[in-house]
């Protein structure tokens, strides 16, 4: 996030590149196609925890040459994700301008801890992206290991936070804007990035994220550009192309506005349609609920509506919504809205499977 309350075109910030060095080639037709765009800095990821085995990892210590082309070739200064130690060490040693922390690795101190470890001689920029699960200490603390070995450039990556699996989202990472908020009020000079290609998860939703960043303050774009993004060997459903990002730079709107009262309460804008994205998530999750126990209902002969079940309910609701300070009529009112929606969406299951033959 900006430092100071003025932006304009040429204060937009840009790191680029693929998710991962695939090939010598690859990544140097990615460095081509970027020219245009006048980037701050060159990404490319060698090494690639996934989640799961099987999945491609990296090409390692062997893409370190092809970053040093870039440097050599383009002038850009080039980074790339340290996971281990002595990734850190050879990126070090092969010149690399700047390092970041994935997810993975901020979300285990101790990696966290040993990485900074290696660094503690060195003045290399770092890159601290959130951690996996929306754990703001987690964030702060890799933060502070690495100020505790003397790091004094480093920046944070906002990239979203996985969300539980069985609820429906808009992003692949939920985008809980509040604690980017509040890791600045923590770290008020240190710089924050946003990373619109984690958060959409989808090609196409990415310009629209990146000018909503714009328009919260963010002043560095982060995007995952590859020349065949069909053909990328990871993340390949959010990588755009070089083309594709020119154009969307193109279109960005900048804003260039102090801190007033419009920009204030346009982050508590924010926070509530962050909050309302969740509560309609858990709606929809509590009604895929409600569907399967209409269905059992129906397959062991229960009445669907039964009114001293939904009562009960409603008075332990009540006091659950008391204690967290709402009013009771309010808390009624709504629980009596979700429970007429359950009834219709059983009856509607109970009619569809009632005349199969």
């Amino acid at each position: 996030m900006r430092q100071q309350n003025n932006l304009n075109s040429s204060t937009i910030k840009l790191i680029a590149g693929p998710c991962s060095a695939e090939s010598y080639e690859q990544v140097y037709a990615t460095a081509q196609g970027l020219k245009p765009l006048a980037i701050s800095l060159f990404r490319a990821g060698l090494w690639k925890p996934r989640t799961q085995p099987g999945c491609f990892e990296g090409v390692g210590k062997k893409g370190l040459p092809w970053l040093q082309s870039i440097q050599k070739d383009f002038g850009y200064k080039v980074a790339t994700e340290v996971c281990l130690p002595e990734h850190a060490r050879w990126a070090l040693e092969a010149g690399i301008d700047v390092l970041w922390l994935g997810a993975r690795t901020v979300s285990n101190p101790y990696a966290v801890q040993s990485i900074a470890e290696v660094l503690r001689a060195s003045q290399i920029p770092v890159l601290v992206k959130n951690p996996i699960s929306p754990d703001l200490s987690l964030w702060v603390g890799a933060i502070e290991r690495l100020q505790a070995v003397g790091i004094s450039n480093i920046s944070a990556v906002f990239r979203g936070f996985s969300s539980y699996p069985t609820e429906r989202s808009l992003y692949r990472n939920v985008p809980y804007w509040s604690i980017v908020f509040e890791l600045k009020r923590i770290f008020p000079d240190i710089p924050i990035i946003c990373d619109p290609s984690h958060i959409t998860g989808q090609r196409t939703a990415v310009g629209a994220m990146c000018q909503r960043a714009i328009d919260l303050g963010f002043d560095t774009l982060m995007v995952e550009c590859h020349v065949e993004p069909e053909k990328a060997l990871s993340d390949a459903r959010q990588q755009i192309t070089p083309l594709e990002l020119c154009d969307i730079m193109t279109h960005i709107t900048p804003r260039n506005i102090s801190v007033s009262e419009d920009e204030y309460l346009n982050r508590f804008r924010i926070l509530l349609s962050e909050v309302d994205e969740h509560l309609f998530s858990v709606l929809a999750r509590r009604m895929a609920i409600s569907r399967e126990i209409g269905l059992y209902k129906q397959s062991a002969q229960i009445p669907i509506l039964q009114a001293e079940q939904f009562a009960s309910i409603l008075q332990e609701r009540a006091s659950w919504g008391e204690n967290l300070g709402l009013q009771r009529q309010f808390v009624e009112h709504i629980m009596s809205i979700v429970h007429e929606e359950s009834v219709r969406i059983q009856s509607e299951e109970n009619n569809k499977n009632s005349f199969k033959i």
